[in-house]
Order: C-alpha cells, then structure tokens, then sequence
C-alpha cells in the first residue's frame, strides 16, 4: 500500500499513513523538535482521529533530524519570562493540563500498539512522550535525560510515572534528581528501551516492529493493553483477573480468534484482520 500523507494543519507535525501503520513526525529540528502551540494541538487532534479510525493499526511516534523531542522550548520560555504572563498561574496549569492529557495521556491510554522511535536525543518532556507509548527503538547514538532539574523544573507530561512503572522509585529519583545522560545502551539494560540499532538500521527495525503490530489482533490488542494498565495500577488481583476473563472471552467471539485457530491447525500464518 503507498504511503497516505495526511495535512496536520501545521509544518511541525508530519503524518502519514501506510498499511495500517501512522506515523507521526515532530518536525521542528531547528529547535530539537521541542514543542510548540501548533504542534501540540495537531498532535491531540490527529489522535483523536486515529483512536477511531479502524485504518490505524499501530501508530509510530518519532522526530526529524538529529533528535526525538527536547520536550519544552527553553528559548521560548526565555522569551516568555523576559515578559509579564497574560495569564494567571491557574490558567496556565489548566492549560498544561489539557495538554498532558491530550498528548502523552492519550498515547498512554489509546487502544492501541503505540512506538516511540529515538533517532537521537529525548529529553525533558520529549523522554516523557517517548516513555508514554507501549515500545519504545533507539538508534544507538541517541540519549535519553529527565533534563528538568538542570532548568530547574521538577518534570511534566507523565514522565514521573512513566519511568518509575518501567525501572522503578530508586532508578527514576537518581535520573531525575540528577539529570544524567543515558545512552542507548544503558537504557536498554535498564528497560528504558525495547531496542537499540545502528541509525543506518532504525527505519528498517521501524518498519518490521510496526508492520508486525499493524498486522495483529487489533481487538486482542485493545483488551492486552487495557489488562496491562489496570495491572501497573495495582489494581486488585481478583478485579484483574476477572477483567481479563471478560477480555478474553469477548476475544474468543472475533473473527482473529476463529481464523487463527483454523490457521493454526492447517499449519499456516495468521492472517488478522482487527476484527
């Protein structure tokens, strides 16, 4: 299938769509592909469209350039501060608000396999949205770091969370309080990362990882991820296994379910439809 290039709205946010696969591209690489109002608000509305749009099977978040997201514009927040706020402080944590929410919380949450793709550096609010989708392929020049205490933030876009639920409290306080850099492969030692390839390599792994989700049992895939949340949540044992049995029986009733097993025993590949 050729490759559907879809208008964002914005230069800063390039999307497409190919055999089932979105991929979305920050695109301001002057500025390390950190965030800006547009691109914030194209990242939300193309989401929003790919939650309900049964075209999307997995959706692929990366940067251009030489960098995945430096999270926060410092030199707009330079800008900023140099400037009286138009607005009060809790207009602007109800903004940041929705914006969290609409960008990482949604890729945390959207029934759907979603990969982060690092081709370089990954810091601040930009490690946040990386360690909020399912998966994560680092080229292995690239670098994650918290960044925050270095401009004296204390961290937003759920990337507190996010870590401590991969490498735990301990891990995540040291890379926070002292805003390390890590490197490819001590992210991936860490679990930080699920791959790490030469850059010359990471569109390849890109396509086989993300053509290999977009090909898999969409239904299956929206309850697993489902399950998984509410287990990194602590929820009780006998609620989760009693979601998973729900789960898992709706699943018994998909058209996946039943060509897999006849597939299974002819001794052939599946071939899933998502539904």
């Amino acid at each position: 299938m050729s490759k559907q290039n879809i208008d964002s709205g914005t230069k800063d946010l390039l999307v497409s769509l190919r055999s089932g696969v979105l991929t979305i591209t920050l695109n301001r690489p002057k500025a390390r592909n950190a965030f800006s109002p547009d691109l914030l608000r194209a990242f939300n509305s193309q989401l929003l469209k790919a939650e309900q749009d049964p075209a999307v099977r997995c959706i692929v978040v990366t940067g251009t350039g030489n960098a995945f997201c430096a999270g926060g514009d410092i030199k707009a927040m330079a800008a900023r501060n140099a400037k009286a706020s138009e607005i009060t402080v809790d207009e602007a944590i109800h903004r940041q608000r929705v914006d969290q929410r609409n960008t990482a919380g949604r890729l945390y949450k959207i029934p759907k396999p979603t990969l982060a793709v690092l081709p370089g550096a990954a810091a601040g609010a930009g490690l946040s949205l990386a360690l909020s989708c399912d998966l994560r392929i680092m080229a292995s020049t690239a670098i994650m770091t918290t960044a925050f205490a270095r401009v004296g933030f204390s961290g937003d876009y759920g990337g507190t969370l996010f870590m401590s639920q991969l490498i735990g409290t301990a891990k995540a306080r040291e890379l926070y309080y002292l805003s390390d850099r890590i490197g490819a492969e001590e992210a991936l030692q860490l679990g930080l990362t699920n791959w790490v390839v030469e850059p010359s390599n990471l569109e390849t792994k890109t396509l086989e990882i993300a053509g290999r989700l977009a090909k898999g049992p969409g239904v299956a895939y929206r309850y697993m991820k489902e399950n998984l949340s509410r287990a990194l949540a602590k929820g009780d044992v006998d609620d989760c296994m009693d979601l998973e049995v729900t789960h898992h029986i709706h699943c018994a009733s998909t058209q996946d379910h039943r060509s897999a097993v006849e597939a299974f025993i002819k001794k052939k590949a599946p071939t899933f439809s998502g539904s």
